[in-house]
């Protein structure tokens, strides 16, 4: 199965403004997510997908592949999909890594790309267990229940599902909570219809991509795993990036 890795890297980000060239312990973060998504074995291509003349030169000077798209995509997953439309190759599965995941495991993308091999699902993702109550109540963590078949049921920003008369403290010590983990794996057959599909209500209200698509009744795999990452999203968020770095000599 032939797969491409795509990584989205917005200039302007509301929260983190040119987010994907902060510096990480005297390395960007988008060379640090490109860095470790080449390390996977299962991979034939990697490539960075952005809206600005500023990464690309960036992605250049340590010879990267980058492909410059529009700036006004809404999803990350949408600006891959017009990047593939660049490319001369036809490929089979198309892995979505969020560029703000420094640390991302290699083996994590080799697990999900083999997952997509095993399985028929149209889309496929990961998940980890909460080992924190903090992060559990986290907004900025998303949440996801799936069924017995290993099949997402919904995905949100709150805490679910809601552990009855138990004091909300207690609710990781009763349940077994699961994070989303940022990173997709598309069958080519679905490239054209995510792309073409309109926002949906339940998008717009917990402004997450993949609600649309149980919306439009795409079929989400889970593939577990216990790894752990550091997703940025805030200050805070990079200035725990930069302490693990540093505590761990990368």
């Amino acid at each position: 199965m032939r797969t491409i890795v795509f990584i989205p890297a917005r200039f302007s980000s509301s929260r983190l403004p040119g987010k994907p060239l902060k510096l990480i312990h005297g390395k960007s973060m988008i060379q640090r997510v490109y860095e470790q998504v080449k390390k996977a074995k299962r991979v034939d291509r990697v490539v960075v997908a952005t809206d600005d003349k500023k990464i690309v030169d960036h992605i250049h000077s340590f010879g990267g592949e980058v492909i410059l798209t529009f700036e006004n995509h809404q999803s990350g997953t949408n600006r891959c999909l017009e990047a593939i439309q660049h490319l001369k190759t036809e490929y089979d599965l198309l892995i979505n890594v969020q560029g703000d995941e420094p640390f991302i495991d290699p083996n994590q993308i080799d697990q999900l790309q083999a997952f997509m091999e095993r399985e028929k699902m149209e889309i496929g993702t990961m998940v980890k267990p909460f080992l924190h109550n903090q992060d559990l109540w986290n907004s900025n963590t998303v949440k996801v229940v799936f069924n017995s078949k290993n099949e997402a049921l919904y995905f949100s920003r709150s805490v679910i599902p809601h552990v009855r008369d138990i004091p909300e403290i207690d609710w990781i010590n009763k349940y077994t909570f699961y994070q989303h983990i940022g990173i997709y794996a598309f069958r080519n057959t679905v490239f054209n219809h995510i792309s073409s599909i309109n926002s949906g209500a339940l998008e717009q209200t917990e402004k997450l991509e993949q609600l649309n698509w149980l919306d439009h009744g795409l079929s989400i795999g889970i593939q577990k795993t216990s790894g752990q990452s550091i997703s940025v999203d805030t200050e805070d968020d990079l200035s725990k990036a930069i302490a693990y770095a540093k505590q761990n000599r990368l």
